[in-house]
């Protein structure tokens, strides 16, 4: 059975909020004045990483944007059910308030995943089979709120569209994969359409054409005929497929960007004729939403760092983490420009949960990587003498490494710094997995902030909080 009471549920829970929001029933909501938030997430993007690519990008002494925001925090990440999260509930922490268990996006806490009688996930290939009732119920999400206040939206995301943290934000469903269902549901007017959304998100840019595919096209995922393409066109949406049709975009309407089948390319493997960066989609998208006078809400996430450390490709991550930076970097200059001194303007960069990567001591300092010097991705040596460090079988190993993954050697071999260097290797890792099933950790992650509102977020604080600090910055 489809969720198909999922736009009714959002649409009353939304009504609610708005309603105690203007003091009443019957009271009419008053102009605004311009708000902006830009919520940055970097998927899997925990401390020891954010190190590794801060040494990467500008040495140990250097500072990468996301160094440099004045207001910071560390968030715990717990789900309700877990005690590492993945990236579903916790970015629907974010933009909820509510801490809901694993697998579940934007709905209630007693909402489940899984058929209790059988154990089972709530999925049948890429759609939903979600109860339509007795499983929980929509929550309303801070794009929501948004778009009810007026404010234009845009979701820009290195991962399909569908994946967990950008469906967070537009998206009601108790499996995060269930995409095809999340697709549908930011189509304005069609089957199955999340009416929070009024008409619809401004901008949409990421992969995961996959999804909005009918099932004869090669390809495709979809289960069904609908064309989603063809749908949000007629919905007034341009369509951008590749970089030219991305350059090609018109300067006012909604735009969608679906720039491949599944996931972006990780950046250093990005062809940039083809797909455009992550800062190039950010920057895109506030020249697209400031023209309304109102404000705007974006949701930027650097979604492959996630990928990349899940199979332990360490290059990868701190390669898509500069590209995140970047990104950070290019918004706070555009809005700098729009709103001098972000005075209406509120910008925050954190991470959904931890992953298990490690920085093996005692490295002598290596300074940033260049073609030349592999920096903190080659093998340790020492802070004395500069000697490579040898394990208990008289191996070098690498400065970085992993608690678990795939490459974990049971007799271990002598590498190279050209070895450890290359992007596709899998750095080692203690506890053996599956190929591409290193874990999540469940340690707390880095909020920084900047603008309107950004003093609040200090000290240890819950990612549910994080929902009503924006709120409350924003006057949504």
């Amino acid at each position: 059975m489809k969720c198909h009471v999922i736009a009714t549920a959002a649409t009353l829970a939304l009504t609610a909020v708005l309603v105690t929001a203007c003091g009443g029933t019957g009271s009419t909501a008053t102009a605004i004045a311009s708000k902006n938030v830009l919520f940055f997430l970097g998927d899997g993007l925990g401390m020891t990483t954010m190190t590794a690519a801060r040494i990467y990008s500008v040495g140990e002494d250097g500072e990468l944007t996301i160094d440099t925001l004045p207001e910071t925090a560390f968030v715990k990440t717990y789900s309700a059910n877990s005690q590492v999260t993945d990236s579903a509930p916790s970015m629907s922490a974010y933009m909820t308030g509510v801490k809901m268990n694993n697998e579940v996006i934007a709905m209630t806490a007693n909402t489940s995943a899984y058929d209790a009688g059988t154990s089972t996930d709530y999925v049948s290939g890429a759609d939903s089979t979600c109860p339509a009732s007795g499983n929980g119920s929509p929550v309303t999400t801070l794009l929501e709120l948004a778009k009810t206040a007026g404010l234009a939206t845009g979701v820009v995301t290195t991962t399909r569209i569908t994946h967990a943290t950008p469906a967070a934000t537009y998206s009601h469903i108790c499996h995060r994969d269930g995409e095809n269902a999340i697709a549908t549901q930011m189509v304005p007017k069609g089957s199955g359409f999340n009416a929070a959304l009024g008409d619809g998100v401004d901008v949409i840019m990421g992969g995961g054409l996959r999804h909005f595919q009918p099932k004869a096209t090669a390809g495709s995922t979809r289960t069904d005929s609908r064309d989603l393409v063809a749908e949000m066109k007629a919905a007034g949406y341009s369509f951008a497929g590749n970089k030219t049709d991305f350059n090609a975009l018109p300067t006012s309407g909604k735009l969608l960007g679906l720039f491949t089948s599944s996931h972006m390319s990780y950046d250093l493997d990005r062809d940039a004729g083809k797909e455009p960066s992550l800062a190039e989609m950010t920057s895109r998208a506030i020249d697209q939403l400031k023209s309304n006078n109102k404000g705007m809400f974006l949701m930027v996430e650097g979604g492959r760092i996630d990928h990349a450390l899940h199979e332990t490709t360490a290059r990868k991550a701190l390669q898509d983490t500069v590209a995140f930076d970047a990104a950070i970097k290019i918004a706070i200059d555009k809005m700098q420009v729009i709103d001098p001194g972000l005075k209406n303007t509120l910008i925050v960069a954190t991470a959904d949960h931890d992953h298990t990567l490690v920085l093996n001591g005692y490295a002598a300092r290596t300074g940033k990587t260049t073609d030349a010097s592999p920096g903190v991705l080659g093998l340790l040596r020492s802070y004395v003498d500069g000697v490579l460090g040898k394990d208990t079988s008289g191996n070098p190993f690498s400065i970085i490494g992993f608690g678990n993954g795939e490459n974990r050697q049971a007799t271990r071999t002598a590498l190279t710094d050209a070895m450890v260097f290359d992007k596709n290797y899998h750095q080692e890792a203690t506890i053996p997995t599956a190929l591409g099933s290193e874990t999540h950790g469940g340690a707390d992650v880095f909020l920084g902030a900047i603008g309107k509102g950004a003093e609040s977020f200090s000290g240890v604080i819950d990612n549910t909080a994080v929902f009503g600090l924006i709120r409350k910055a924003a006057g949504l």
